[in-house]
């Protein structure tokens, strides 16, 4: 390990090793007036390199960075109606003023085209139309394939390899972060170019003061009022399917909505779009993703290691809406409100096969388990935002309330060749409903030459979760046989969250550097309670108080803080130092738990950056945090989590003290000017622990979650490096990609100690070409090796098992007519272990004929080919060998009409 980080960090301080230098100065014409939009360029003599530029402002006035270890440098100066000059300069700081000559050339044809990227300052901007292809209709299709700029499956955008902190659209968040429905929806004939806005803080009245590390995307539009939109109308067989898109969209100058509706019964996931991916910063306050807590769970059928389209059996309908309006003539004030539904019902299906190895004390065995599922989602969300983002103010109240009524369903059906066991079936049931109320209000207010900040969040949320098991003698847990006359166990469960976080500070700032005192309170209560019962003759009856949970759980933490920003033209910095007083309680007397700490702790976390040589960004980091459990590890009742097992914490089990220090270090280099874009990156990470978990059975036979008191590390080291260029020349974007996880950690099992370490690596390539009139082909595939090692003073704790994946996926057109297209696709994935290996093709093939007058596209398709309807896997460890079998969506066809609103 000593020697990858000594090797990073020779590559962080080469990358240093020459000193920066600065030329600046002033550019007129003959008369001595100022030519503004000048180039400035600096190249190292006889190489056609670009090492730094600049653009002169509208006083004439450029400055220009760079690092080189030659002795002299090119500079280069150009200008429109001015003859180009070229000097060669010392490398040095210096100040040079040039007077440049007219020269008025006879233009006798002009060709105008627009550089693919541009770079002006802090802004990259990237012409969509250099980057798609004949097949792209949206906003995704076309960002996928740009440089330095990545889409996730599940919408999320990445930049560098960093999330976005704001997605905008001509300048306005409409989405507040839940941007992946119009990055799925907007055509991108609609879309004039993609803006990349680094170090984007987006709080105005912070900007100058307060710096981020974090950039934001701007879909600048054709148009500055457009009304636009996507929809697709798809109907196929077999079963009969169905597939619709409908989403509208408005963008004008004072207001903007879109609103989107999505069904299907083809597996294609669309119920998540309106997940938060991205909500600026801590400044604005706090919003996050309201979601269940799961505790219960019936049995569940596998999933197999596939892209979810091929083996989801669902019947989806997502409607959402979203609007935004500015309340006040000078376009301070913003009104948003967002409003979503979704119901979904899903069909899972497995078969699974265990054969136990034989050993001196018991024969070899046999286990098979056929589960079908049907899970149910139902779920509203409405949030209402006001916001004023101005200069010399800003305010931000967000109100949002969520209510789920999920329910999921088990049949199962299990075999067994033990002596005196019989084939047991059983009808499992969850219903799950969960409410959640969510408020966060912050406001910055100027005064005098400081600035006071005040924030505010309220959180509350209930979910109560019932599974009942029927028949009751389907279960089968060491230590626990319901009554022969039983008709259901039921597990009743309800969980109480409320928290409220509330701080105050005030903000100064002097010669680049901002400072900011706060203090604050934090405070968390959670109430367990919960009851196992069981069903005889029409009544429900208690197993007692052992079988009972009523857990109150608390963490209340004042706290003072300091924060300290500064930034300049090279450097970025910022960093909070807050002293935080926890004082942590749980308490449930008649499971005998009362537990506290006190204590004290300083967590504070930092960043810094320096910028150099225009293209280049070097930075580093470190934080420290504690944690200190949750009511997970402190409940002491036995809980039916599922008819798999009963489980419960030790009483006498201590609180969690984890305290885990982290630092990294990043290089960054991103040149438009030749369309590279690459990062480096490295992470460690050791989270020190007072206790260590080793559970154990008791005399009923239960699972007791036990802790030791000893100090235990878990430890990780990150390595990843990306690199993209676009080839003009050949209309080709490719990247490559690699990261290396290392963790190591103590554990216990059986109350024997042993340590387990884990390596994983992936292998990227991505390849998008569209230098054919005729063809254009996107290719996408990962190569990954996962090895877990086991040591152990037991030999039968000693192991190492391997596995290697290979996925990719291959998708081309064939444009044999204008207005025809021909596509296949192509989805591989290979995996393999020390004993078997399984590959996994899926073919599919599409036909399309586009309507070019009316933008409407028609197209048949055939989805897998080879008609593959089960996924099968193989597995072997020490003790049993398993085979399992999940079914998988059959080959089917499908026609779609496809359109944009307007």
């Amino acid at each position: 390990m000593k020697k990858n980080i000594s090797l990073f960090l020779m590559l962080f301080f080469t990358v240093l090793s020459f000193a920066q230098k600065t030329v600046s100065g002033k550019i007129t014409d003959d008369d001595g007036v100022a030519i503004p939009s000048a180039s400035v360029t600096i190249e190292e003599p006889g190489k056609d390199a670009i090492l730094a530029y600049g653009i002169t402002n509208s006083k004439g006035e450029y400055k220009v960075t760079f690092t080189s270890g030659e002795a002299n440098v090119d500079l280069k100066v150009k200008a429109f109606n001015q003859k180009p000059l070229t000097k060669q300069i010392s490398n040095s700081d210096q100040t040079l003023n040039f007077k440049m000559q007219s020269e008025a050339t006879e233009i006798k044809e002009v060709q105008l085209k627009t550089k693919m990227i541009t770079a002006r300052g802090d802004t990259i901007s990237y012409d969509l139309k250099a980057f798609n292809n004949k097949n792209d209709r949206t906003l995704a299709d076309v960002m996928r394939k740009i440089p330095g700029i990545e889409v996730n499956k599940d919408g999320s955008i990445l930049y560098q390899g960093n999330a976005i902190n704001k997605f905008y659209v001509n300048g306005k968040d409409l989405m507040e972060g839940g941007y992946g429905t119009i990055n799925n929806s907007l055509p991108k004939d609609a879309v004039q170019k993609v803006e990349v806005l680094e170090n984007h803080q987006p709080v105005k009245i912070l900007q100058d003061k307060v710096p981020s590390d974090q950039a934001a995307i701007n879909i600048k539009l054709k148009n500055s009022v457009t009304m636009t939109g996507r929809g697709e109308v798809g109907v196929g067989l077999e079963p009969f399917l169905w597939n619709v898109k409908l989403t509208p969209m408005f963008f004008g100058q004072k207001s903007q909505w879109v609103v989107n509706y999505k069904t299907n019964n083809t597996g294609e996931q669309v119920e998540n779009e309106g997940n938060i991916l991205a909500f600026g910063n801590g400044w604005e306050g706090r919003r996050i993703n309201a979601g269940q807590n799961n505790w219960l769970n019936v049995e569940n059928a596998s999933t197999p290691d596939l892209p979810v389209r091929r083996y989801l059996m669902n019947s989806v309908h997502y409607l959402s809406a979203n609007y935004l309006v500015n309340i006040d003539k000078k376009k301070e004030w913003e009104l948003k409100a967002s409003a979503n539904y979704t119901n979904n019902a899903v069909e899972r299906e497995s078969y699974r096969q265990t054969d136990y190895f034989a050993t001196s004390n018991t024969p070899a065995t046999r286990v098979t388990q056929n589960i079908f599922n049907n899970f149910y989602t139902d779920k509203a969300k409405a949030e209402l935002i006001f916001t004023k983002n101005a200069k010399k103010g800003f305010f931000k109240n967000t109100t949002s309330f969520s209510q789920f009524w999920n329910a999921d369903r088990a049949l199962a059906d299990r075999t067994s060749n033990k002596p005196n066991t019989s084939g047991r079936h059983g009808e499992e049931a969850l219903e799950s409903p969960t409410s959640s109320f969510q408020n966060s209000l912050s406001t910055i207010i100027p005064w005098k030459e400081k600035m006071v900040n005040v924030k505010s969040f309220i959180n509350y949320q209930t979910d109560k979760q019932t599974l009942d098991i029927t028949p009751a003698s389907y279960l089968d847990i060491p230590g626990f046989k319901p009554d022969a006359i039983s008709e259901t166990v039921r597990q009743n469960f309800r969980l109480k969250t409320f928290e409220a976080n509330h701080s105050a500070n005030i903000g100064f700032s002097t010669k680049g550097w901002t400072f900011t005192p706060e203090v604050g309170f934090n405070y968390k209560t959670t109430t367990l309670n919960s009851t196992l019962t069981n069903l005889q003759a029409g009544q429900y009856f208690g197993y007692g108080d052992k079988y009972d949970n009523d857990l109150t759980y608390s963490i209340a933490t004042p706290y003072g803080s300091l924060g300290v920003n500064y930034k300049s033209e090279s450097w970025m910095l910022f960093a909070n130092l807050p002293v935080n007083s926890n004082n942590i309680k749980a308490d449930d007397p008649l499971r005998n738990v009362s537990k506290s700490v006190n204590k004290v702790t300083f967590e504070p976390n930092i960043f810094v950056q320096y910028s150099f040589a225009s293209f280049w960004k070097a930075s580093a980091s470190g934080n420290i945090n504690n944690n200190f459990g949750d009511v997970n590890t402190a409940y002491a009742g036995f809980l039916m989590q599922s008819p798999n097992g009963i489980n419960s914490m030790n009483p006498a089990n201590p609180i969690p003290q984890n305290n885990t220090k982290s630092t990294g270090t990043r290089i960054e280099y991103r040149n438009p000017l030749n369309n590279l874009f690459f990062n480096v990156n490295y992470r460690f990470s050791d989270s020190k622990r007072n206790l260590i978990s080793s559970p154990t059975r008791n005399d009923q036979g239960f699972i007791v979650g036990n802790y030791i008191e000893q100090d235990n590390h878990a430890v990780s080291n990150v390595y990843s490096l990306e690199v993209g260029k676009y080839f003009p020349k050949f209309k080709t974007n490719a990247s490559v990609s690699y990261n290396n996880t290392t963790s190591r950690s103590d554990a216990y099992q059986n109350s024997e100690a042993f340590a387990s370490e884990n390596n994983a690596q992936t292998y990227g390539f991505k390849l998008n070409n569209t230098y054919f009139s005729w063809m254009s082909l996107d290719y996408n595939g990962s190569i990954s090796t996962t090895k877990q090692t086991n040591t152990s003073l037991l030999p039968e704790l000693i192991g190492t098992s391997k596995r290697n994946g290979y996925n990719h996926n291959l998708a081309i057109f064939f444009y044999p007519l204008e207005n025809h297209t021909i596509g296949f696709n192509w989805d591989q994935v290979n995996s393999s272990n020390i004993n078997q290996s399984y590959n996994n093709a899926f073919y599919d093939i599409s036909y399309q004929f586009s309507w070019a007058k009316k933008k409407i596209d028609f197209e048949l398709k055939w989805m897998n080919i080879a008609n593959r309807k089960v996924f099968e896997t193989y597995n072997v460890n020490s003790t049993y060998n398993e085979y399992t079998k999940i079914q998988l969506r059959p080959s089917q066809v499908m026609f779609t009409v496809k359109f944009n609103f307007k």
